[in-house]
């Protein structure tokens, strides 16, 4: 991130948008405004779990939850993408981070991957071919700018 911005492409691919990603490979990434970033991490006993931790950017709202053990040394975090305008062909997915601070594993929850898969199947079946590829849009979500509801959160 260099002054409050950041790869739109970084974006697209962090909430699974394969056709917005495709989009800004062909025709070049540009930049995306990040509106803020707060984290307010409880630690007890060597365990920090954050209470709010979000990032906010004009796309997209990502929110981390979970757990980070200094004791251990283990991850056990989710990262849960939002984004906030329409996504074409989008296998939107919360991600996970696990395993050792020295060795993470890092992925896709697949659950609701295959979720969306069983709808794009059913709806080809049902209704139509094409009509499966309404399972892989992603229509706008929230608000354009968190930023003041998550402050306030803070504040609780």
């Amino acid at each position: 991130m260099n002054d409050g911005l950041i790869s739109r492409n970084l974006m697209e691919i962090l909430g699974l948008n394969v056709g917005n990603y495709l989009i800004g490979q062909i025709f070049g990434d540009d930049e995306v405004r990040v509106n803020c970033a707060a984290a307010n991490v409880d630690v007890v006993n060597g365990v920090a779990r954050p209470q709010i931790f979000a990032f906010d950017t004009e796309n997209a709202l990502i929110n981390v939850t979970g757990t980070a053990s200094f004791a251990s040394e283990q991850l056990d975090l989710t990262i849960d993408p939002e984004s906030k305008g329409l996504r074409i062909i989008t296998l939107r997915s919360p991600l996970y981070v696990r395993g050792t601070f020295k060795s993470p594993d890092a992925g896709v929850k697949v659950g609701p991957l295959i979720a969306r898969g069983a709808v794009a199947a059913a709806l080809a079946t049902l209704v139509t071919p094409a009509a499966a590829l309404l399972a892989l849009v992603s229509p706008a979500e929230g608000e354009a700018n968190q930023c003041q509801t998550i402050l306030s959160q803070m504040k609780k």
